[in-house]
């Protein structure tokens, strides 16, 4: 009997260690996890009982919590909705919330638990409580050139700067009214939501950091470059052969450079002027010189397949490995199955311009509690070192060409005055049903000052700059224009 009595006894106290332990797993290490869960409806009900705290750009807010009389005592509502949308996302009662209103909801609503000690000290006072608020990176000046430039486009642009990872600037096109889906009248949210979804042009997308993402076409060449220059393979000054097309290895494909003729005249070119004309046969050749996983690997050390968050959750971009040297030549030149954000194409040129050193980029600079403290500081971090000083060195001279020479592909973003590098980018996306080639994809991506970098840009335009443009467009002009103005922006010019 007393055995059996100390068996049960062993028994209801294993099982009370169980009850304790999984009470405190959810009392405290997954709290923040459960009340973040977007399931949770009771989270959601108690954050309209709280006035939420303001997203702000350079002090000024551009999300914020009005009064209201009805019974959820709050309505959110933004700023300049349109031109913010993509950072702020929307904070909405039937359609949850996207953006920095879903990345930092907690600090917002005041249920983090960094703030639980003042959640104590209002109720105690009688205090009505209140979130934090959040101080972004962006630059206002910044954010409206970038959204002005690419009015008419549908497209992305991306400013960081090189030395600290910081956001200057994050515009997606088109864009939406985040007021549009934070009334609190249930039924005029889902119309209005409805509406968007419907939307052919998916304004609800964040091209910037997610969506479809888009083949870099020669902006990509950058890396390529980088793999071989830091390896040894190859210099600037290196030499390779001149021919008007390229037949790819166990392949009937031929790939051709896209003035359809040798890059420049003579037998041979060097890699400096490849990358000035973004000639495609001499990076297939390189590439193909070299390992076959040596670009994508130079990629992932980019930031490429990584997850990240900035704390918005950004769609990692992708630079599989090639199956053999004709998906080696493609891929070299940012096609095939190499897709990428603007954000990954703004971080290669900002690690270029910082010496080789990746900034992991960050949107959001401080928390502040309702009495004004700062309750966290977010500070720059590292994130990888592809390559060194000397092979930034290189790469940067190869950059200043492509803006600096006359007859350089991105010779539209040379800015009076300033040293600017750069590489554009024309990627091609197939045919269509009839046969037709599909509209190309627009890039543009670099850095400015040269001799003390203070912005990294990446422009992507869809569909050739679209129907203003026939659908046609120049990597010449359109993304390189937008990206002058963004950086003449930043430097003040």
């Amino acid at each position: 009997m007393n055995k059996q009595l100390k068996n049960l006894t062993r028994t209801v106290f294993g099982m009370f260690i169980v009850l304790f332990f999984a009470v405190t797993m959810i009392q405290f290490v997954s709290a923040d996890e459960l009340r973040a869960n977007e399931l949770n409806g009771r989270t959601l009900k108690n954050t309209y009982k709280i006035e939420r705290g303001s997203i702000l750009v350079d002090g000024d807010p551009i999300a914020y919590s009005t009064a209201t009389q009805d019974d959820y005592r709050f309505v959110r509502q933004y700023t300049n909705g349109p031109l913010f949308a993509s950072v702020t996302g929307y904070y909405s009662r039937t359609q949850g919330t996207t953006g920095l209103e879903q990345a930092m909801n907690q600090e917002l609503s005041g249920l983090g638990n960094a703030q639980f000690f003042t959640r104590i000290v209002r109720t105690v006072t009688g205090v009505k409580p209140q979130g934090s608020s959040i101080e972004t990176t962006l630059d206002p000046v910044v954010q409206q050139a970038a959204a002005d430039a690419m009015a008419g486009y549908e497209g992305a642009v991306v400013a960081i700067e090189p030395a600290t990872g910081r956001v200057l600037a994050m515009v997606t096109t088109p864009s939406f009214d985040p007021n549009l889906l934070s009334t609190n009248n249930d039924a005029e949210i889902i119309t209005n939501y409805r509406q968007l979804e419907a939307d052919p042009s998916r304004p609800l997308l964040n091209r910037a950091i997610g969506g479809d993402l888009y083949p870099p076409g020669s902006t990509y060449k950058l890396l390529t470059a980088a793999a071989a220059i830091e390896n040894g393979t190859a210099t600037p000054d290196s030499t390779f052969a001149n021919p008007a097309t390229l037949s790819l290895p166990q392949s009937s494909a031929t790939m051709q450079n896209a003035s359809r003729t040798t890059c420049g005249s003579g037998d041979s070119v060097s890699l400096m002027q490849a990358m000035i004309l973004s000639c495609n046969i001499p990076f297939a050749e390189l590439a193909m010189s070299m390992d076959r996983d040596a670009v994508p690997k130079m990629a992932r050390e980019f930031g490429f397949d990584q997850e990240l968050s900035i704390p918005l959750v950004v769609t990692p971009s992708t630079s599989p490995a090639p199956l053999d040297n004709a998906q080696v030549a493609l891929a070299s030149i940012g096609q095939l199955d190499v897709r990428s954000t603007p954000l990954q194409m703004a971080m290669v040129s900002a690690g270029i311009a910082n010496d080789g050193v990746v900034m992991k980029p960050y949107l959001v600079d401080q928390v502040i509690t309702p009495d004004l403290r700062v309750e966290k500081q977010f500070e720059p971090e590292q994130l990888s070192t592809p390559i060194s000083k000397e092979t930034a060195a290189a790469l940067t001279s190869m950059m200043e060409r492509v803006v600096g020479d006359t007859d350089g592909t991105g010779h539209v973003a040379a800015i009076p005055g300033v040293r600017v590098a750069g590489k554009t980018g024309t990627a091609e996306n197939g045919v269509d049903a009839n046969g037709a080639d599909r509209p190309f994809t627009l890039w543009y991506t670099g850095f400015a000052p040269v001799e003390n970098p203070e912005v990294a840009i990446a422009v992507v335009i869809a569909d050739g700059g679209g129907a203003a443009q026939s659908f046609l467009g120049s990597s010449y002009d359109l993304p390189t224009t937008v990206g002058k103005q963004v950086m003449e922006a930043v430097l003040g010019q």
